[in-house]
Protein backbone atom coordinates (compact mmCIF):
# COMPACT_ATOMS: atom_id res chain seq x y z
CA UNK A 1 0.00 0.00 0.00
CA UNK A 2 1.19 3.12 -0.80
CA UNK A 3 1.84 5.47 2.30
CA UNK A 4 1.51 9.83 2.15
CA UNK A 5 4.94 9.89 1.61
CA UNK A 6 5.53 7.98 -1.51
CA UNK A 7 2.32 8.58 -3.16
CA UNK A 8 3.34 11.10 -6.40
CA UNK A 9 1.24 14.59 -6.91
CA UNK A 10 1.21 12.60 -10.64
CA UNK A 11 -0.74 9.75 -9.75
CA UNK A 12 -3.38 11.43 -8.38
CA UNK A 13 -3.83 13.39 -11.30
CA UNK A 14 -6.08 10.63 -12.71
CA UNK A 15 -8.04 10.32 -10.10
CA UNK A 16 -8.79 13.76 -9.45
CA UNK A 17 -10.37 14.66 -12.95
CA UNK A 18 -13.65 13.69 -12.49
CA UNK A 19 -13.30 14.62 -8.10
CA UNK A 20 -12.50 18.27 -9.06
CA UNK A 21 -14.91 18.45 -11.70
CA UNK A 22 -16.87 17.61 -8.75
CA UNK A 23 -15.71 20.07 -6.59
CA UNK A 24 -16.19 22.69 -9.08
CA UNK A 25 -19.87 22.26 -9.32
CA UNK A 26 -20.89 24.76 -6.37
CA UNK A 27 -19.23 27.18 -8.02
CA UNK A 28 -21.09 26.27 -11.39
CA UNK A 29 -24.56 26.40 -9.85
CA UNK A 30 -23.97 30.42 -8.97
CA UNK A 31 -22.81 30.64 -12.50
CA UNK A 32 -25.77 28.66 -13.81
CA UNK A 33 -27.93 31.26 -11.83
CA UNK A 34 -26.28 33.89 -13.85
CA UNK A 35 -27.11 32.77 -16.84
CA UNK A 36 -30.47 31.89 -16.14
CA UNK A 37 -31.35 35.26 -15.22
CA UNK A 38 -29.83 36.95 -18.25
CA UNK A 39 -31.62 34.11 -20.20
CA UNK A 40 -35.24 35.19 -18.58
CA UNK A 41 -34.22 38.67 -19.94
CA UNK A 42 -33.34 37.84 -22.81
CA UNK A 43 -36.36 35.21 -23.71
CA UNK A 44 -37.19 35.50 -27.20
CA UNK A 45 -41.36 37.21 -27.56
CA UNK A 46 -42.25 33.62 -29.99
CA UNK A 47 -40.48 31.21 -28.39
CA UNK A 48 -40.50 27.28 -29.46
CA UNK A 49 -42.07 24.60 -26.82
CA UNK A 50 -39.13 23.17 -25.92
CA UNK A 51 -37.85 26.31 -25.23
CA UNK A 52 -40.96 26.85 -22.95
CA UNK A 53 -40.51 23.71 -21.60
CA UNK A 54 -36.69 23.75 -20.89
CA UNK A 55 -37.38 27.43 -18.85
CA UNK A 56 -40.58 26.16 -16.95
CA UNK A 57 -38.19 22.84 -15.57
CA UNK A 58 -35.35 25.12 -14.69
CA UNK A 59 -37.97 28.14 -12.66
CA UNK A 60 -40.50 24.93 -11.32
CA UNK A 61 -42.76 25.82 -12.83
CA UNK A 62 -45.31 22.70 -12.79
CA UNK A 63 -48.58 24.76 -13.93
CA UNK A 64 -46.56 25.23 -17.73
CA UNK A 65 -45.14 22.09 -17.91
CA UNK A 66 -48.21 19.93 -17.46
CA UNK A 67 -49.70 21.95 -20.24
CA UNK A 68 -46.43 21.39 -22.54
CA UNK A 69 -46.86 17.83 -21.71
CA UNK A 70 -50.79 17.62 -22.58
CA UNK A 71 -49.29 19.50 -25.98
CA UNK A 72 -47.08 16.82 -26.80
CA UNK A 73 -44.01 17.68 -25.66
CA UNK A 74 -41.66 14.73 -25.24
CA UNK A 75 -40.83 14.72 -20.99
CA UNK A 76 -37.41 13.54 -22.39
CA UNK A 77 -36.40 16.32 -24.60
CA UNK A 78 -32.64 17.20 -24.16
CA UNK A 79 -31.63 21.04 -23.85
CA UNK A 80 -28.71 22.58 -26.68
CA UNK A 81 -26.04 20.56 -24.34
CA UNK A 82 -27.73 17.30 -24.22
CA UNK A 83 -28.83 17.48 -20.80
CA UNK A 84 -32.73 15.60 -20.17
CA UNK A 85 -35.09 17.82 -18.85
CA UNK A 86 -35.17 15.49 -15.09
CA UNK A 87 -31.42 16.22 -15.00
CA UNK A 88 -32.11 19.66 -15.27
CA UNK A 89 -34.68 19.59 -12.47
CA UNK A 90 -32.00 17.87 -10.84
CA UNK A 91 -29.51 20.12 -10.98
CA UNK A 92 -31.60 22.81 -10.24
CA UNK A 93 -33.25 21.31 -7.15
CA UNK A 94 -37.22 21.52 -9.03
CA UNK A 95 -38.73 19.14 -7.32
CA UNK A 96 -41.93 20.08 -7.93
CA UNK A 97 -41.44 19.61 -11.93
CA UNK A 98 -39.18 16.54 -11.45
CA UNK A 99 -42.10 14.18 -9.75
CA UNK A 100 -44.05 15.58 -12.69
CA UNK A 101 -41.61 13.98 -14.93
CA UNK A 102 -40.30 10.78 -12.75
CA UNK A 103 -44.26 10.11 -12.31
CA UNK A 104 -44.80 10.24 -16.62
CA UNK A 105 -45.02 6.80 -18.21
CA UNK A 106 -42.58 7.71 -20.81
CA UNK A 107 -40.13 8.53 -19.02
CA UNK A 108 -36.45 7.60 -18.94
CA UNK A 109 -35.07 7.87 -15.63
CA UNK A 110 -31.65 6.46 -16.31
CA UNK A 111 -31.22 9.35 -19.37
CA UNK A 112 -27.77 10.61 -18.78
CA UNK A 113 -25.90 14.07 -19.34
CA UNK A 114 -23.18 14.39 -22.16
CA UNK A 115 -21.10 14.35 -18.83
CA UNK A 116 -22.51 10.79 -18.08
CA UNK A 117 -24.70 11.74 -15.03
CA UNK A 118 -28.31 11.39 -14.44
CA UNK A 119 -31.12 12.59 -12.13
CA UNK A 120 -30.52 10.42 -9.17
CA UNK A 121 -26.80 11.49 -9.44
CA UNK A 122 -27.12 14.80 -9.16
CA UNK A 123 -30.11 15.45 -6.63
CA UNK A 124 -27.68 13.25 -4.56
CA UNK A 125 -25.61 15.83 -4.83
CA UNK A 126 -27.53 18.24 -4.11
CA UNK A 127 -28.25 16.67 -1.04
CA UNK A 128 -32.10 16.66 -2.48
CA UNK A 129 -33.80 14.48 -0.32
CA UNK A 130 -36.96 14.68 -2.02
CA UNK A 131 -36.26 14.18 -5.02
CA UNK A 132 -34.23 10.83 -4.40
CA UNK A 133 -37.02 9.12 -2.78
CA UNK A 134 -39.30 10.63 -5.88
CA UNK A 135 -36.78 8.42 -8.26
CA UNK A 136 -36.78 5.56 -6.05
CA UNK A 137 -39.99 5.52 -5.49
CA UNK A 138 -40.63 5.36 -9.66
CA UNK A 139 -38.02 2.24 -9.43
CA UNK A 140 -34.88 4.41 -10.61
CA UNK A 141 -31.48 2.06 -10.48
CA UNK A 142 -29.50 3.06 -7.51
CA UNK A 143 -26.81 1.88 -9.00
CA UNK A 144 -24.68 1.92 -12.01
CA UNK A 145 -21.35 1.56 -13.93
CA UNK A 146 -19.09 4.07 -12.57
CA UNK A 147 -19.76 7.07 -11.34
CA UNK A 148 -22.62 6.53 -9.19
CA UNK A 149 -25.33 8.70 -6.63
CA UNK A 150 -23.62 7.33 -3.23
CA UNK A 151 -20.29 8.45 -5.25
CA UNK A 152 -22.24 12.13 -5.62
CA UNK A 153 -23.74 11.80 -1.87
CA UNK A 154 -19.98 10.94 -0.17
CA UNK A 155 -18.67 14.09 -2.31
CA UNK A 156 -20.19 16.37 -0.24
CA UNK A 157 -20.89 14.41 2.94
CA UNK A 158 -24.47 14.03 2.83
CA UNK A 159 -25.44 11.11 5.26
CA UNK A 160 -29.31 11.17 4.81
CA UNK A 161 -28.75 10.77 1.07
CA UNK A 162 -25.97 8.06 1.96
CA UNK A 163 -28.00 6.22 4.32
CA UNK A 164 -31.50 5.55 2.15
CA UNK A 165 -28.94 5.26 -1.12
CA UNK A 166 -27.87 2.29 1.02
CA UNK A 167 -31.21 1.36 2.32
CA UNK A 168 -31.91 0.54 -0.89
CA UNK A 169 -29.11 -1.85 -2.07
CA UNK A 170 -26.77 0.78 -3.00
CA UNK A 171 -22.95 -1.15 -3.35
CA UNK A 172 -20.93 0.11 -0.63
CA UNK A 173 -17.61 -0.24 -2.65
CA UNK A 174 -18.52 0.62 -5.49
CA UNK A 175 -16.08 1.64 -8.27
CA UNK A 176 -15.75 4.76 -10.32
CA UNK A 177 -13.75 4.16 -13.55
CA UNK A 178 -10.27 4.28 -11.98
CA UNK A 179 -11.72 2.50 -8.91
CA UNK A 180 -12.08 5.52 -6.58
CA UNK A 181 -14.91 4.15 -3.98
CA UNK A 182 -17.39 6.78 -2.36
CA UNK A 183 -15.31 5.95 0.82
CA UNK A 184 -12.29 7.43 -0.68
CA UNK A 185 -15.00 10.72 -1.84
CA UNK A 186 -16.18 10.95 1.72
CA UNK A 187 -11.96 10.84 2.78
CA UNK A 188 -10.81 12.89 0.11
CA UNK A 189 -14.06 16.17 1.22
CA UNK A 190 -13.21 15.31 5.11
CA UNK A 191 -16.51 14.73 6.14
CA UNK A 192 -16.02 12.33 9.16
CA UNK A 193 -19.12 11.63 9.83
CA UNK A 194 -19.93 10.04 6.08
CA UNK A 195 -16.93 8.55 6.53
CA UNK A 196 -17.92 6.63 9.97
CA UNK A 197 -21.37 6.05 8.27
CA UNK A 198 -19.89 4.26 5.07
CA UNK A 199 -17.58 2.37 7.94
CA UNK A 200 -20.59 1.30 9.83
CA UNK A 201 -22.51 0.07 6.83
CA UNK A 202 -19.79 -2.32 5.92
CA UNK A 203 -17.45 0.12 3.43
CA UNK A 204 -14.11 -1.79 3.25
CA UNK A 205 -11.44 0.54 3.42
CA UNK A 206 -8.37 -1.85 2.38
CA UNK A 207 -9.81 -1.03 -1.11
CA UNK A 208 -6.98 0.33 -3.60
CA UNK A 209 -8.08 2.01 -6.53
CA UNK A 210 -6.21 1.40 -10.46
CA UNK A 211 -3.14 3.55 -9.04
CA UNK A 212 -3.15 2.37 -5.58
CA UNK A 213 -4.42 4.76 -3.20
CA UNK A 214 -6.64 3.89 -0.81
CA UNK A 215 -9.18 6.25 1.78
CA UNK A 216 -6.88 6.51 4.24
CA UNK A 217 -4.27 8.09 1.41
CA UNK A 218 -6.83 10.47 -0.04
CA UNK A 219 -7.53 11.51 3.49
CA UNK A 220 -3.64 12.26 3.63
CA UNK A 221 -2.87 13.54 0.72
CA UNK A 222 -6.44 16.49 0.81
CA UNK A 223 -4.84 17.20 4.65
CA UNK A 224 -7.59 15.83 6.33
CA UNK A 225 -6.20 15.31 9.43
CA UNK A 226 -8.55 14.07 11.13
CA UNK A 227 -9.83 11.41 8.74
CA UNK A 228 -6.35 10.24 8.39
CA UNK A 229 -5.86 9.34 11.51
CA UNK A 230 -8.81 7.62 11.97
CA UNK A 231 -8.88 5.79 9.13
CA UNK A 232 -5.39 5.01 10.39
CA UNK A 233 -6.92 3.97 13.66
CA UNK A 234 -9.05 1.42 12.65
CA UNK A 235 -7.17 -0.10 10.05
CA UNK A 236 -4.50 -1.01 12.90
CA UNK A 237 -7.12 -2.01 14.91
CA UNK A 238 -8.30 -4.64 11.83
CA UNK A 239 -4.89 -5.77 11.18
CA UNK A 240 -4.49 -6.41 15.21
CA UNK A 241 -8.17 -8.27 15.76
CA UNK A 242 -6.92 -10.50 12.16
CA UNK A 243 -3.53 -11.41 13.57
CA UNK A 244 -4.78 -12.41 16.75
CA UNK A 245 -7.66 -14.30 15.46
CA UNK A 246 -5.29 -16.12 13.15
CA UNK A 247 -2.81 -16.78 16.20
CA UNK A 248 -6.04 -18.23 18.03
CA UNK A 249 -7.05 -20.12 14.76
CA UNK A 250 -10.50 -18.04 14.39
CA UNK A 251 -11.97 -17.33 11.72
CA UNK A 252 -11.54 -13.73 10.65
CA UNK A 253 -14.06 -10.74 10.16
CA UNK A 254 -13.05 -8.85 7.39
CA UNK A 255 -13.85 -5.20 7.42
CA UNK A 256 -16.54 -5.84 10.34
CA UNK A 257 -13.82 -6.71 12.78
CA UNK A 258 -13.17 -2.82 13.11
CA UNK A 259 -16.60 -2.45 14.28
Amino acid sequence: MPTFSTVSSSSLSTSSTRQSALTRRTWRTLVTGLVLTAAAIAQPAFATPADSMIKAVKFDDISAVKKLLAQGVDPNLVDDTGTPLLVIAAREKSDKVGKLLADNPNIDLEKLDPAGENAMMLAALNDDLTFVNVLIANNAEVNKKGWTPLHYAATNGHDDVVKVLLDHSAYIDSGSPNGTTPLMMAARGGHLSTVKLLLDEGADLRVKNQIGLTAVDFAKQYHEKDVAEGLAARLASMQNQGAAAGASGAPQSGANSAK
